[in-house]
């Protein structure tokens, strides 16, 4: 029986024949339509499947991508060695051709895909050679969140000198499939389930790969954006991206920048990023379709670097907020895929952009500023300043946009990784009907939410003011931290708003060790997947099913 060989032997083979490309490539993503034929000495090969999945499989449904090095007997015998605890591997063909099952169960707050197992697994046990496949076998609803998976294992942004190539690339490029000969390429395949347990002969439609290739950009360049530090994402070049999508897109951005934002009244966005040398600025893009019934606005956080402003965070507190962009820049990237999906009604995508600085003009404490609401708000922590920025960019939602759907995406607070964990977001909204309905696109994206408490009556006094209308903090930092955050921002909203506002923290699950996840392009994407024309986004569309008691919370 030809089955494992050992890790070393695996290395040693590997430094003879692949040593030039290691490590030296970006790595390009193709979706295939069916199962391409290859050699797995010369394309590796990885299959991942849920074990009653992979029990199902014959020799032949894989053969194209096995033969000539396994045969039958070895595929067998590897099928029956897999025991996931959560996981486990078995070795076909040295490593360049394994078989991988995901774990067995999937609670009803995990996602049935199992995309972060897939993830793993993925990052795990590719080889990073000039190409290889990595084949999925699953049912078809899961098939958007398992190619996700896949993708979130893939980023784009590396400084580090052997991968020039990579690094000098633009931010908006979306290293998927762009035919680069230097890059690696990593084509994944599915095997479908049927819900009889058979085998679907059909190949994927070039409207499925086209939905599936568009996310993959979208999720890659969220990611890249929230991986580039400061010195070469800020303000400015967040802006540039933008207009490039907004040109690829045949949009035309509205930009209001510096000084504008304070005559404006923007006092919310401008005065978090009035200390820094880049100024800040509200970028909206707006896609307009004709026949459109509803007008969906998605509102994200860019706060591109955040020292915490006066209220200075310490030295272990403040690496990694060059990652306080990923709510914009999830909306960027979901803004863009949905465009391309075919979105039927209007969508417009804010983007609220600032750095929070240090300087002779920062806000302090005590300060009182007057927001696009026109509410005022005094300063007691210049280290909360999303809710500010967030606040400006959902009133301009529905005073100048007229959204009856608003959703703003933020990495807010720390206290959501406390509440919900590092791979839920946070779901904070007044509609307990589209609560239902975004969990529900949690669990069909990968993208996973949580609920957490929506009672504005017990907890907005927490931001009770003397001289103010509210102060930007809580008073009490024992009491809900996530969801009074969330709270500041729909009063600026109005409680008494008569549309949808949800509000995701997504401040954890944002990254995963040091790099960026993507998270919330899949989510937005299924979120209102009955809105676009893709097949594919529809079939997984939250349904219309009603929660115990339906109802908006805003008496």
């Amino acid at each position: 029986m030809r089955l494992l060989y050992s890790a070393q032997a695996l290395r040693r083979l590997f430094s003879r024949s692949y040593s030039s490309r290691i490590g030296k490539m970006a790595t390009d993503i193709r979706i295939n339509a069916s199962l391409s034929a290859s050699d797995p000495q010369a394309h590796p090969v990885l299959i991942i499947g849920q074990l009653r999945h992979l029990n199902l499989l014959k020799f032949d449904n894989l053969s194209s991508k096995l033969c000539p090095r396994v045969t039958e007997e070895t595929f067998l015998n590897a099928i029956a060695c897999l025991h996931p605890a959560p996981t486990d591997k078995v070795s076909l063909y040295l490593d360049v051709a394994t078989v991988a099952s995901l774990p067995l169960k999937a609670s009803r707050h995990n996602t049935a895909s199992r995309a972060h197992a897939i993830t793993r697994l993925v990052k795990n046990h590719v080889l990073n050679v000039s190409e290889e496949s990595v084949v999925l076998v699953c049912e078809r609803e899961n098939i958007f969140a398992s190619a996700c998976a896949v993708v979130r294992a893939f980023p784009l942004y590396s400084r580090k000198t052997g991968n020039g190539a990579q690094a000098k690339s633009a931010p908006g490029g979306s290293g998927s499939g762009d035919g680069d000969n230097s890059r690696n390429v990593v084509n994944v395949e599915f095997v479908v389930i049927d819900k009889d347990g058979g085998i679907e002969s059909d190949p994927l439609t070039a409207d499925e790969i086209k939905c599936l290739n568009e996310t993959a950009r979208g999720i890659r360049l969220t990611a890249r954006i929230v991986d580039m530090p400061c010195n070469e994402m800020n303000v400015d070049h967040f802006v540039q991206a933008i207009e490039e999508m907004a040109q690829e897109l045949s949009l035309e951005p509205q930009i209001i920048r510096g000084e504008e934002l304070r005559e404006r009244g923007f006092g919310g966005i401008y005065g978090v990023g009035k200390a820094a040398a880049v100024p800040p600025a509200l970028v909206v893009l707006s896609h307009q379709p004709k026949g459109a019934q509803e007008t969906i606005a998605l509102v994200g956080k860019g706060i591109v670097y955040d020292t915490g402003g006066l209220s200075i965070k310490n030295k272990t507190g403040m690496p990694g907020m060059k990652r306080d962009c990923g709510g914009a820049a999830a909306i960027l990237g979901a803004f863009y895929a949905a465009v391309k999906c075919g979105f039927k009604d209007n969508l417009h995508a804010v983007f609220c952009l600032a750095e929070n600085s240090v300087g002779p003009n920062a806000t302090r404490p005590d300060d009182i500023h007057t927001l696009y609401s026109g509410r005022t708000v005094e300063i007691n922590n210049t280290d909360a300043e999303g809710r500010l920025v967030l606040a400006d960019g959902v009133c301009f939602a529905n005073k100048d946009l007229k959204a009856n759907i608003i959703l703003d995406m933020a990495t807010l607070t720390g206290a959501q990784g406390v509440a919900t964990g590092k791979y839920h977001g946070a779901i904070l909204t007044n509609s307990e009907t589209w609560e239902a309905k975004s969990l529900q696109a949690g669990r069909k994206s990968g993208d996973l939410l949580a609920p957490i408490i929506y009672c504005p009556e017990l907890h907005f006094s927490e931001f009770a003011s003397a001289i103010a209308d509210m102060k930007n903090s809580v008073a009490d930092r024992q009491n809900a931290q996530s969801s009074c955050a969330g709270i500041f921002v729909a009063a600026h909203l109005g409680f008494d708003y008569h549309g949808v506002w949800m509000h995701v923290d997504m401040a954890t699950p944002v990254h995963c060790g040091e790099r960026a996840t993507g998270y919330g392009v899949a989510l937005l994407l299924t979120l209102f997947g009955s809105h676009t024309n893709s097949a594919l986004l529809q079939s997984i569309a939250p349904t219309e099913e009603e929660p115990p008691t339906k109802r908006l919370c805003r008496d």
